[in-house]
């Protein structure tokens, strides 16, 4: 979120759980991205503020929260005092949360990994829910390899590569006819809490539809996102949580994992992109997708 409008989303926020007789003294601003997730006390509320115009977004979410809700499955819960809705004032869109107080712990095991995520994927089976396909996804990052006025800064190498990698694996992964299921989307461990209550998911506005490998492939370590593009592939994570989830199909996991570097790859070099460090981790990106598909002998040329 641009600087300027920090301290008006938080503001927001503020107002927005006062209005609804929740105590609010103090909010304190957790993480900063495409929208702020800010901790207010002492009513022990996460709000997660975005631009109004994200508010459709914001809305989807919190109907795939209130449904996984009654399935028991691991993920942050809405706050139960309000209506499960967005909120919208002073040009945000604000939905409010219930807040976990972090237990403190090393990285998480691809055991547990896979334990939590299948009890995730096991309660998305039991919703009807319409959600957008995973190829959604890769035909946006296509959009902008292809659009050279929203890259301007990819060399027209790493542009043919990112195309024909892009192109080639979303054929790949669909041709194999994998079953499909309403899924996470980006279950790394930037959208994992330990609380008490053990592992829950966040962010859920990422749902879509497709294999459960393509959300074992974002499984990555525990640590902050800004770290860089090891940060997703360290440790062949992906492939250990697969080991650990039996109905995950390990070439499609591999076939995912690669596919993912890319896509993350080319929203790094969108020329509106504001993520911390952007143009060094699409070069971090870009490297070790040349490594991986090296490493898996995976021809996307064709």
């Amino acid at each position: 979120m641009k600087a300027a409008e920090v301290p008006l989303a938080v503001a927001a926020g503020v107002a927005t759980a006062s209005a609804l007789d929740l105590k609010v003294e103090d909010a304190v601003v957790l993480h900063d991205s495409n929208r702020l997730a800010v901790r207010l006390l002492p009513c022990g509320v996460l709000a997660r503020v975005a631009p109004v115009a994200h508010r459709a977004g914001a809305a989807f979410e919190v109907e795939v929260a209130r449904r996984l809700a009654e399935t028991d499955g691991p993920v942050a819960e809405l706050d139960p005092r309000v209506e499960p809705r967005v909120y919208v004032r002073d040009g945000f869109a604000v939905t409010l949360w219930t807040y976990y107080e972090p237990v403190p712990s090393g990285e998480i095991a691809p055991r547990e990994y896979a334990h939590a995520l299948e009890r995730l994927h096991e309660g998305m089976r039991a919703i009807d829910l319409t959600a957008p396909h995973f190829t959604d996804r890769v035909e946006e990052a296509q959009r902008l390899v292809g659009d050279r006025a929203q890259t301007p800064e990819l060399a027209e190498a790493d542009r043919e590569l990112l195309g024909n990698t892009l192109r080639s694996l979303r054929r790949a992964i669909v041709d194999r006819g994998a079953a499909e299921q309403l899924l996470h989307g980006e279950p790394h461990a930037g959208n994992l809490l330990r609380t008490k209550r053990g592992l829950l998911f966040t962010d859920l506005e990422t749902c879509c539809r497709g294999p459960v490998e393509f959300d074992v492939a974002h499984c990555t370590p525990s640590g902050p996102a800004t770290k860089g593009a090891s940060w997703y592939a360290s440790a062949g994570m992906p492939e250990a949580v697969g080991a650990h989830y039996p109905a995950a199909d390990l070439d499609v996991v591999r076939a995912c994992w690669v596919l993912m570097l890319a896509m993350v790859a080319a929203w790094r070099w969108d020329r509106r992109d504001r993520f911390p460090n952007g143009r060094r981790m699409g070069v971090e990106f870009l490297g070790e997708l040349r490594a991986a598909l090296d490493r898996y002998g995976l021809d996307v040329q064709g």
